[in-house]
């Protein structure tokens, strides 16, 4: 314990911080689980209609960054969002470093705070749910009891 310590106190010494949660990090293109608002990985990015739901939604980005994957394979997506980004003064950054990663699962676009708001749900689908179809959100019709049918007829 002292001995951590004092590596402690030698490294804050020199200048030297250490990262807090450096694995979520990684995952996080430098950011935080709980700063992120909305999350695509790279196999969704290739979705064009989570792209375009994505595209569709950038109003409500206002007030975020976009930290976008600088190594994905789609640059005509990674075009769109900089000119939506740009069309509409919402802050963006590329990010080349050692957190951009290009296996499916890996982030390539986040939507982040600069402070914790720790949703619940942050991949582009939960976020912004497909709308249901309107037959399935009627009522569904009430069957008639047997008393019923008997005293007041079918109609």
């Amino acid at each position: 314990m002292s001995d951590d310590l004092s590596k402690r106190v030698e490294q804050a010494a020199q200048g030297i911080t250490l990262q807090t949660k450096p694995d979520e990090r990684r995952r996080y293109l430098g950011s935080l689980r709980e700063r992120v608002y909305v999350r695509m990985n790279n196999a969704e990015v290739k979705d064009s209609k989570l792209t375009s739901l994505f595209l569709q939604h950038i109003d409500d980005f206002k007030g975020y960054t976009i930290l976008i994957n600088g190594n994905i394979t789609d640059d005509g997506f990674l075009g769109d969002v900089e000119a939506a980004c740009s069309k509409k003064n919402i802050s963006f950054t590329l990010v080349n470093n050692e957190t951009a990663k290009t296996g499916p699962e890996d982030s390539a676009v986040l939507v982040v705070s600069k402070n914790a708001i720790n949703r619940q749900r942050i991949k582009i689908g939960q976020v912004y749910a497909p709308e249901l179809p309107k037959t399935e959100l009627e009522a569904p019709k009430k069957k008639e009891s047997f008393w019923h049918k008997l005293f007041h007829g079918e109609k």
